[in-house]
Order: C-alpha cells, then structure tokens, then sequence
C-alpha cells in the first residue's frame, strides 16, 4: 500500500463523479446527505471564501474491463456530495453564507462560478491497498488524534440551527476573542470560543445558572430543528460588541477580560438594557433600558474591579474579588460578578 498527495479541482472531480470514474464505498461511509441545509451552506461558502477544509481519501484501483482507474471515495462523502448537489441548483446557499445568502450556484456571477470549479481539493489517493489495509489505516490515524473536549463533541454531533447560529456569530465578531487575549489562540483551536457564545446564549435563555456540559449540549439538542430567537439574539450581541469595542475599549488588556469575566459582562449589559430572566429577583437590579450611566465613570469603575482581581486586593471589593477566584462556573460566584459589574455600570459601586 502507498498513499500519495494529490490536488484536483471540483470541476475534475465532477467529471469523475459524472463518469462514475469516482464512487462512494459505503462500507466506510455514514448515509449520503446527513448534512442539514444548514452545515452544507456553510461548507459551500467555505469554498467561495478561499478558506480550506479538511482533506479527502480516495483508494483508487484499475478497472479490469476498461482498464480506466476508479476511485471509491473512503472518507469525505458530505462534502463532496454537498459540492455536486450545490452545482447542480439542488440547494441555495442559507443565511450563514453573508454575500451569497439565497443564491443557486447558476445565480453566482460567471467568474464566481469559475473560481468555484477551479478550487483545488487535497486528496490522499491510496493505492495498491487491500481493504484490512485501509481499515488498519484508519484505525491508526483516529489512535494519535487528541481526544475531543466537549465544545468540539458538540459541534461535530449537531449540524442544526443552533450550531449555525453560533457559527454566525464567531464569523462576525468573534477576532475579538483572539484580538483582547480573552481567549488563547490555543484554546480557540479547541473552540472555547464557541463554547463562549454557547455560555452567553444559555444565559439569555435561562438566566444566570451554573455551567455543564450537559446544559449546554442540551442547548444544541433543543434548538437544532429551530431556533426562533437566533435573530434577535444576533442583533442584541452585535450592539453590545460594538458598544464594548466602542464605548468600553480602555478595559482591554485589563482582568475584565478574563473569559469568565467577559462572559459576566456581556450579560450584565444584555440585562440592563434587555433583561435577563430571574435576575432582576435574584439581584435586586431591573433592566434600565441601557448598557451604562456614563461612559467615562463605567471604564473607571471596570478597571477598579480588575485592578482589585489582579492585586486579589480585599479591601474593598472582597466578595468579587473572591467571585473571580473561584468556581468560574458555578451559579453563586456568577450572581456576584454580575451583581458588581452591573452596578459598576450604573456608578453604583
């Protein structure tokens, strides 16, 4: 057996689709088309985007009677079948595709459409292999892949609405992340950022409650046939990562932006102008129908609270101070940071 690299371009492999030069096994493969409207829009917006994704294995063998080689595709078959169906106006590209959105690939621009088919594909082509080979193979390749961690378990489970919507909301704002250090680039590879909105929406949804990876799967599961919220949502947490960036943009670099923190203030401004549920009860502080008093006073009184979680300075702040250090996930230290920086906000500290 010999694996070699290859690069072909959609348009070659749809000439090799089309003259069944290339066939799906499916003793590797899940059932054709799982992908929802959804993930197969956004795959295709992928490509027209010039980003890359992941390569294909195809295990090619000569055809005794033609003598042509056949390819029986072993790994990659939603994405290809998504590229072939696309091309053929079997779909039209969803609302996470921001240029395209509602577009048949015959609605593209003729270049458009050329710059398609030109993409090339990174193939690995196994040749002179039997099958206990190529299945030995595999089994080898998944033995040195990190295990996944739960973010990564749930984006690769669900397709739904709700993975769309926090892929939508990562697309347009989500440099932040990576831009003000709230997140490593390390833990953005293993999606924490993802895991950030996934913790802002259960907020929004639940209120101000303690973590697990169960709530927060629950969350996919619920809202991945439908998600009636997701505009609204988006629209909300647009303005208040523009007001930050904005009006709030001294805090960076400071400890406000730790990721449990920044979580904390992004709820503490949803609440405030929007409201939160239960937290009015909980806290004692009703959504004012704004994200702070007075600019100027908000940042002084956010960097005091980051000063006194840097210095673990307990004089005056005692009890965030404490909320900061521990249990980052737990309802209790939650409802204190909130509760400081909500009034922080308001220049009630």
């Amino acid at each position: 057996m010999r694996i070699e690299e290859s690069r072909y371009s959609i348009a070659e492999l749809i000439d090799m689709h089309k003259r069944k030069d290339l066939f799906v096994n499916e003793e590797y493969q899940r059932a054709p088309r799982l992908w929802p409207s959804s993930a197969r829009s956004y795959f295709i917006d992928t490509i027209l985007n010039d980003y890359p994704f992941p390569k294909i294995f195809f295990n090619e063998m000569i055809d005794r009677n033609s003598r042509r080689p056949r390819r029986e595709l072993v790994d990659g078959q939603q994405r290809l079948l998504s590229i072939f169906d696309f091309v053929d106006d079997k779909f039209a590209l969803g609302r996470n595709s921001k240029i395209y959105q509602g577009l048949y690939f015959s609605q593209l621009e003729e270049d458009l459409q050329t710059k398609f088919l030109s993409y090339t594909v990174s193939v690995d082509v196994i040749r002179g292999a039997q099958r206990a080979e190529i299945l030995q193979m595999f089994r080898r390749m998944n033995a040195y892949t990190l295990p996944l961690n739960e973010a990564e378990k749930r984006h690769a489970e669900y397709f739904g609405e709700f993975k769309d919507w926090v892929n939508r909301q990562l697309d347009g704002f989500g440099e932040i992340f990576s831009n003000w250090g709230i997140l490593s680039n390390r833990q953005i590879v293993r999606m924490a950022d993802a895991e950030l909105i996934t913790e802002i929406a259960l907020a929004i949804t639940h209120g101000v409650v303690s973590s697990s990876p169960k709530k927060l799967k629950d969350l996919y599961e619920v809202k991945d046939a439908s998600f009636d919220e997701a505009d609204d949502f988006s629209t909300k947490l647009a303005e208040i990562f523009h007001e930050i960036q904005t009006s709030l943009s001294e805090i960076q670099s400071s400890f406000m932006t730790k990721h449990y923190v920044f979580l904390s203030l992004i709820v503490s401004m949803y609440h405030l102008k929007w409201g939160i549920p239960h937290l009015a009860d909980k806290l004692g502080i009703e959504p004012k129908g704004l994200f702070f008093q007075d600019k100027t006073k908000a940042v002084a009184n956010l960097l005091e609270l980051a000063a006194a979680h840097e210095m673990k300075d307990l004089s005056k702040h005692k009890e965030y101070v404490a909320a900061c250090s521990e249990g980052a996930n737990r309802e209790k230290q939650r409802l204190v940071r909130v509760a400081y920086i909500s009034r922080a906000l308001l220049d009630e500290i």
